[in-house]
């Protein structure tokens, strides 16, 4: 299932599309670790199947990536969205947008509820986030509170509250 999100075009992830997702994640941060990161959740339990979005040029060209991973909050099945990442010369282009959307639709698809995120609070919010500790849900480490959120894909179900148990390629 892929979908066309104005100039960039939605669908998870191939096994094809491994090493040109580890290129995309490798160039849009300052070390390997995130790449890393993708290759031990892709070997890990949490990995769920048609929650590794790419967005791809028209032509087919791989150019963002958002990964959605199990985790829990205290007891309760969620889902992480990390990381999410996009060619330095495509960044500010809605590549990445438009993988998180299309990635968020197909957990809410697969019948996910929720969905917690650390990341920069001036974008996670125009995708429905909302500060994590208003819903009583924190991190097992510490963080800055404004940068963990979370997010209901059913606003008819509430957030559970608790600790977020991250799968264990995250370390934490």
């Amino acid at each position: 299932m892929s979908s066309n999100s104005g100039t960039w075009i939605t669908r998870p992830e191939t096994e094809a599309d491994a090493p040109a997702v580890r290129e995309v994640v490798r160039a849009a941060f300052d070390t390997p670790a995130e790449a890393d990161l993708v290759d031990a959740l892709r070997r890990d339990e949490a990995w769920i199947d048609g929650l590794s979005v790419v967005a791809t040029t028209p032509d087919g060209e791989v150019v963002g990536h958002a990964l959605l991973t199990r985790c829990h909050i205290g007891g309760t099945p969620a889902l992480a969205l990390a990381p999410c990442s996009v060619l330095p010369e495509h960044q500010r282009s809605g590549a990445g947008s438009a993988a998180i959307r299309a990635a968020l639709q197909h957990a809410a698809e697969q019948d996910e509820r929720y969905v917690v995120v650390l990341g920069h609070p001036a974008y996670y919010p125009r995708f429905g986030f909302t500060p994590a500790s208003r819903h009583g849900i924190r991190a097992g480490f510490d963080v800055p509170d404004e940068a963990l959120m979370a997010l209901s894909l059913n606003p008819a179900r509430p957030l559970p509250s608790g600790t977020i148990r991250y799968a264990k390629p995250f370390g934490a």
